[in-house]
């Protein structure tokens, strides 16, 4: 259906469109059907697949998204939120990164900006009130220095409150143990000897985590006196230290497995105690708080499958628009609709 909406010319104002009910002003589609393609979009997770169905353009149902969310970002309330988590996601290859702030508690996201500096951090704290900023009570993140530089700078007793993922930390001292394996294997290879070939997993996997043929394949592996046996009860030490309650005790059970990481005459692991040494203060901060990154890497996950279902994005802004709409929590409809009943 097509209408022509009239234009009347005021001698203030002079020609103006008038208003009608059904549709906003300057645009070319009714409220319903903007209803209809948000619940397309929600269903399909592709512009280019709802574009299709409509027999629309490409461009159309991307402006559709984004007012939607314009929409929705208007209608946020303002409010405190004690726990936020700051990681970052790639947006296309060659290191093109875009930062993503979310509530930990509930999952959603709060913050999408181009690039992962410190500046893309600072665009969330400086859009925040006073009250915002003295409400939050952890910054749950990785030990990436522009999004602990921001954090500093703008929230009150971040030194206090920004907590370093146990999983970017484990990752870390895994990493180092790689390293040590590899190197030995090297030098056991040389002399006919190949005990650690095809062992890699075995080290990095939790032993929770074996069958019960894994567990007795790496009984032998981990009771030898392989420099990587070694390794790996270093980090299985260090996998010990987050169930601690009282700071003092963590920084105690810290302290020791550093002395120990750093007496081991293994470099990879004295590097992986060098990063541990220097971010100790948020690492307690995480184990004292009970915070971690866990809720963003569930954000991460859905973001890259928005990713790979609508086959990439033609600029960073779309892409965000994207972020927001699925993951948002945002009222994203016309004023006064709502979904629409499920259509065939």
């Amino acid at each position: 259906m097509v209408a022509k909406v009239p234009r009347v010319e005021c001698s203030e104002h002079g020609i103006k469109t008038v208003s009608v009910p059904w549709a906003d002003e300057r645009v070319r589609f009714t409220m319903a059907f903007e209803t209809k393609v948000i619940d397309w979009l929600q269903d399909a997770t592709s512009i280019s697949t709802v574009a299709s169905r409509l027999g629309v353009s490409w461009t159309m149902i991307a402006n559709i998204m984004a007012r939607a969310v314009k929409r929705g970002l208007a209608r946020r309330e303002t409010q405190p939120v004690p726990h936020i988590c700051v990681d970052e996601t790639s947006y296309k290859k060659g290191h093109k990164y875009i930062t993503v702030v979310s509530d930990s508690q509930t999952g959603t996201v709060l913050f999408v900006k181009e690039k992962r500096t410190h500046t893309s951090l600072d665009a969330y704290y400086e859009g925040c009130s006073a009250a915002q900023l003295e409400a939050i009570e952890s910054v749950s993140m990785d030990m990436w220095p522009a999004y602990i530089k921001s954090t500093k700078k703008h929230v009150p007793g971040a030194e206090s409150k920004i907590s370093f993922d146990r999983f970017h930390v484990m990752k870390k001292i895994g990493e180092a143990v790689d390293k040590v394996r590899r190197q030995e294997n090297r030098e056991l290879r040389k002399a006919g000897i190949d005990d650690l070939t095809g062992t890699k997993y075995d080290w990095l996997t939790n032993r929770e985590n074996m069958s019960a043929r894994q567990k007795k394949r790496f009984q032998q592996l981990k009771n030898s006196s392989l420099k990587t046996a070694r390794a790996w009860a270093i980090k299985e030490l260090s996998r010990k230290l987050w169930h601690y309650v009282s700071r003092t005790w963590a920084l105690k059970g810290w302290k020791r497995w550093l002395s120990w990481a750093m007496r081991c005459r293994l470099e990879p692991m004295k590097k992986a105690a060098k990063m541990v040494k220097n971010h100790l203060w948020g690492i307690i901060n995480a184990i004292v708080l009970k915070v971690s990154n866990g809720p963003a890497e569930s954000i991460n996950s859905r973001i890259k499958t928005v990713k790979v279902r609508a086959r990439g994005f033609r600029n960073t802004q779309r892409f965000a628009h994207a972020i927001y709409f699925y993951l948002g929590g945002l009222d994203l409809y016309p004023e006064g609709l709502q979904k629409q009943a499920p259509h065939s």
